[in-house]
């Protein structure tokens, strides 16, 4: 499966058929999406421009795409992501000359009570330090 971001003007994540060429499904997301990245148990995390400026963390199912969190920290286009090679950690640039590295760890996100377990970006982590 390949997921595609759509810019300012298309707004959305789209799934392919990576043999088929086929869109397999879409979803709205109300702002410019930057970046997508697979998680290792295979979530989606999508950080965003404008208008809302965040990072959220998608569930893939059969259906398509369903949203499980979004996180509102930055306060301006989060325009760059990178996973590190372990998938533990993710480092977020934004426009505002922020670098921010986050610790990915798998934990109940209780703003989402239909999911079982889904990876969250965990503050309080030793790796969570913003870099101006």
């Amino acid at each position: 499966v390949l997921a595609t971001g759509g810019g300012t003007a298309d707004r959305s994540i789209r799934l392919w058929n990576g043999s088929t060429g086929m869109q397999l499904a879409q979803v709205e997301t109300d702002a410019q999406v930057c970046n997508l990245a697979w998680s290792v148990d295979g979530e989606l995390i999508s950080t965003h421009g404008f208008s809302t400026c965040e990072v959220s963390i998608w569930k893939n199912h059969a259906g398509g795409l369903s949203q499980v969190h979004a996180f509102h920290w930055h306060q301006a286009r989060v325009l760059y992501l990178a996973m590190s090679p372990d998938h533990q950690s993710a480092a977020m640039g934004t426009g505002n000359e922020m670098l921010c590295f986050w610790h990915l760890s798998p934990k109940q996100i209780k703003a989402s009570p239909a999911s079982s377990s889904s990876l969250s970006l965990s503050e309080g982590s030793s790796l969570s330090r913003t870099i101006r």
